[in-house]
């Protein structure tokens, strides 16, 4: 990997508090930029306008989706932009770089009465389940309970620590994105969900350990220790098939959807819902106010007598 590009992933990650999977995504994009300038004779410090224009150019050729393409020419601009103010380069060769432009799409989201299936179908889960069995069905349910009740990235559910869990049990402090903090009610259907989960291991014949030994909320067997987002995801697609919903509509980022859209649905404040969602930008969550406006254009269309013609 090349010195400017592992110059560059550490500051994002000292300086700004970068994610993992952000960072990871970076090396990806930024080391085929390299390899692209590397089969040219070029290297990154020397690059000129000419190269990186000729770069987004190929990306086209290639095929690749205006999605991808948009991210891999914005992770070389941001780059650029690093190396100028380091000192590294004079001038910025991609300033006027542009990306293809994007239709924004919006969120998938459920309605209300489907999220109440899949909360009624994972807490009936446990009806007549004993041992580990129950154990998972009763951890799904408050998952699910606690996804729609928060509207916390996935990533942020399964990986929370069980000292979440001290101090006012009516909401839960958060550690999100650059390790910013914020707080999250918990309603009291999710509440009750929770304490039921929590108390496994306290009956002999629950069949699973003490959960007071453990160090995360959500434990596993696997490498990070925790229940993993993949591992949910395909979970809740089984709930979904069960509860009669197309399980391709139904992920954890669509229960964070849901959340967002129908707090504003009923009234909720943007400001507060982007808090409450932990966005650093509040432009992130304008997009559910055009979930909200679209809905209103079909009842429109679907019901409104001058809609349907003559």
């Amino acid at each position: 990997m090349a010195g400017e590009i592992a110059s560059y992933l550490e500051m994002l990650t000292a300086e700004r508090g970068a994610a993992g999977n952000t960072i990871d995504a970076y090396r990806r994009d930024l080391e085929h930029f390299a390899g692209y300038l590397d089969e040219d004779g070029a290297e990154i410090r020397e690059a000129t306008t000419r190269e990186i224009t000729d770069y987004a150019r190929s990306l086209a050729e290639d095929g690749l989706a205006p999605a991808s393409r948009a991210r891999k020419l914005s992770a070389v601009r941001q780059l650029y932009k690093f190396l100028v103010a380091e000192g590294v380069v004079a001038e910025d060769p991609a300033a006027r770089l542009t990306g293809p432009k994007l239709s924004r799409s919006l969120p998938k989201t459920l309605s209300v009465a489907e999220v109440d299936k899949l909360i009624e179908r994972a807490g009936n889960r446990a009806i007549g389940l004993a041992g580990r069995e129950r154990a998972r069905a009763l951890r799904l349910h408050c998952l699910v309970e606690m996804l729609y009740a928060t509207g916390m990235r996935v990533s942020e559910l399964v990986g929370l620590p069980r000292n979440v869990l001290k101090g006012d049990a009516r909401v839960l402090t958060i550690v999100g994105k650059g390790g910013r903090e914020r707080l999250v009610p918990l309603n009291t259907s999710a509440r009750m969900a929770l304490d039921r989960y929590l108390a496994l291991g306290e009956d002999p014949e629950d069949g699973v350990s003490p959960m007071l030994k453990t160090k995360w909320l959500f434990p596993s067997r696997g490498e990070g220790g925790h229940f993993t987002r993949q591992r949910l995801a395909q979970e809740l697609k089984e709930l979904a098939t069960e509860a009669g919903i197309d399980p391709e509509r139904v992920s954890p980022h669509v229960l964070r959807h849901a959340f967002a859209s129908h707090l504003l649905d009923r009234g909720a404040d943007l400001r507060a819902v982007q808090q409450l969602l932990g966005h650093a930008d509040i432009s992130t969550t304008e997009i559910y106010t055009h979930v909200l406006e679209e809905r209103l254009k079909q009842l429109v269309l679907n019901h409104h007598p001058l809609a349907k013609g003559p």
